[in-house]
């Protein structure tokens, strides 16, 4: 049987050291946040380790019911739900004026890694909702947020987005669902919408639905396209729960992974909503929910890949089988562990410096996000608008990918043993797979880097990158501590340049170009951004190494493991970039 444990003592380092909160003293909540981050850390762990962990094997064998448009979660999810709306969990970031705690983003998360790591299909429901939220309260009236946030905010409802439908995935512009205006001001909703994750359980009182349809009359394409707020159980005036909305679940999809998180088909027969935002601008508020999810998804696969690092190390440390090449380790014993074997070290390595550099970037965004959302100089805000705009895609694209890769490397690390189910790599196999693909598939997330990202304000985004790279490189060039690290994070950072010249250049003339090579290129700058993310932590290791050796003594070793064998692929894929279109776009008859 699978275990977790939080990894706590990585994130006091990084929020205590790495996130340098020193700086920010001057932005509210940031000084009061220091004294938080022991007890939430301690009781988020408390939560996840022995509510939610032992759920995660019960919904993947369990699964969920469906009858007659309901859905019921597997034993224990209704129980836990409740446990952590009792204890808070939802309302950690959000305005106090709509019940929220108004505590920085950055606190929110570990407790967002730990659900994941142990249990991703419970995570879901809490953390479509906080984007449910994002949107309203940018984009909605007073008075629709004066309905919905406080209940949403609280964790009583739940929120989900209404995007796709059979017909229109990534490419919205083509949904068909139509929204008529009524007397009172509200909307009738009809349409059909798929792949609707929890928009049916049984966790919350009302589900609060975001739905994408077409006024009458409206332009062709994503530029006709408005928002409207659909509840599953109408409100009333004094607040009280009404009668339900014409809108059901027609099924929910037999999946992969995830088996406890409902994936469902809506059918929407005139059901009742309100425009949220002006008409036909429901993309831009949508996306607003969409980039906020991005970023969650992002922690998903960082989440079950720690869960998966551990066992596979757990397992190894414990597994005997063979002899070191260099001799017995342990003559006293039949065999050695595995962990004496250069391929399994190999393995272990890579999902360690994966899974450190992963929490350190989902915490530096974190940082970012509330920079930018409360420092009181615009220009400020500006700089770190631009950073979380840029790295968006790449952390969602890079963390997924990762997660899924580490899913696959401590399968292998378990042997035989990984593919039977009672270990539980077998699992986190599965759940991880699903978020390289939703919330903008990592391709669409590569096509946004490169076509929106990089031209941007001719580069204004990319220079929030490049200037506090080679600042941090210029900084650290005369420490011979450091050169081992600055001078490889240097020569591949000009890789990286090279090739975003290339991309912007050939691109210009074929855009083919660029859209041939923007996978590879986001891949590319996740490994440059992860030398960047080592080199930080290296430094710090080798300042704070005396206080707890163990520790520290194993940051280094990671990061020059990622330096020495992770970092050079940048090479590789360079000349893959440079390769252009034509071997991509030459006719093989498809």
């Amino acid at each position: 049987m699978p275990n977790y444990t939080a990894p706590l003592k990585d994130y006091q380092f990084l929020i205590n050291h790495f996130l340098e909160l020193d700086k920010y003293n001057d932005i509210e909540g940031f000084a009061s946040a220091r004294d938080l981050v022991e007890p939430l850390l301690t009781e988020s762990a408390k939560m996840c380790e022995e509510v939610l962990f032992p759920l995660n094997v019960v919904g993947d064998k369990q699964g969920l019911k469906f009858k007659d448009g309901n859905v019921t979660t597997p034993d224990g999810f209704k129980e836990a739900y409740k446990q952590y709306v009792e204890g808070g969990w939802p309302t950690l970031t959000w305005p106090e004026e709509f019940g929220g705690q108004g505590m920085p983003e950055f606190l929110n998360m570990p407790m967002l890694e730990m659900v994941c790591s142990s249990n991703l299909s419970f995570g879901l429901t809490p953390g479509l909702t906080h984007g449910a939220i994002h949107a309203l309260l940018l984009h909605a009236s007073d008075e629709l947020k004066k309905i919905y946030l406080p209940q949403m905010i609280s964790g009583n409802w739940s929120g989900v987005m209404c995007l796709t439908e059979p017909t229109a995935g990534t490419d919205l512009g083509l949904l068909k669902t139509r929204a008529e205006p009524n007397a009172d001001g509200s909307y009738s909703i009809t349409g059909n919408k798929i792949f609707i994750s929890a928009g049916e359980q049984d966790q919350t009182e009302n589900i609060i639905h975001l739905v994408l349809a077409r006024l009458p009359n409206a332009p062709a394409g994503s530029k006709g396209i408005s928002l409207f707020v659909c509840p599953k159980v109408m409100v009333n005036a004094d607040g009280s729960l009404g009668e339900r909305n014409k809108f059901s679940c027609a099924g929910i999809e037999h999946k992969m992974g995830i088996h406890a998180s409902p994936t469902c088909v809506m059918n929407y027969d005139g059901a009742t909503g309100w425009l949220v935002g002006a008409p036909n601008r429901g993309l831009p508020a949508m996306f607003t929910m969409m980039n906020t999810a991005r970023l969650y998804v992002g922690v998903q696969g960082l989440g079950v890949a720690e869960s998966a690092y551990q066992n596979a190390l757990a397992y190894a440390k414990e597994r005997p089988q063979g002899r070191a090449l260099t001799g017995a380790k342990f003559p006293e014993k039949v065999a050695d562990p595995i962990t004496v074997h250069p391929d399994v070290r190999r393995m272990l390595y890579t999902m360690k410096s994966f899974t450190e550099g992963a929490r350190a970037l989902a915490l530096w965004v974190a940082r970012e996000v509330d920079i930018a959302h409360r420092h009181t100089d615009a220009k400020v805000r500006e700089a770190a608008d631009d950073f979380v705009q840029l790295i968006t895609p790449i952390l969602k694209s890079s963390l997924t990918d990762g997660g899924f890769e580490t899913a696959s490397t401590a399968m292998q690390c378990f042997g035989g043993y990984g593919y039977i189910e009672e270990y539980g790599a077998a699992q986190y196999l599965r759940d991880s797979r699903i978020a390289m693909i939703y919330e903008g598939t990592n391709g669409v997330q590569a096509m946004d880097l490169v076509g929106r990202k990089l031209p941007f304000d001719t580069g204004r985004y990319l220079s929030r990158f490049f200037h506090p790279l080679d600042a941090f490189i210029a900084e650290n060039r005369n420490d011979p501590a450091m050169a081992e690290f600055t001078k490889p994070l240097k020569a591949h950072a000009k890789y990286l340049q090279q090739a975003t010249m290339w991309i912007g250049t050939m691109g210009f003339v074929n855009p083919n170009h660029a859209g041939a090579g923007a996978v590879e290129y986001q891949k590319m700058f996740s490994l440059v951004l992860f030398a960047f993310i080592w080199a930080k932590q290296a430094k710090l290791a080798l300042a704070l190494k005396d206080s707890d050796p163990e520790f520290y003594n194993a940051k280094l070793a990671t990061a020059r493991f990622y330096f020495a064998k992770v970092l050079p692929g940048t090479t590789s894929l360079l000349a893959s970039i440079t390769a252009g279109a034509d071997p991509v776009m030459a006719d093989a008859g498809f």
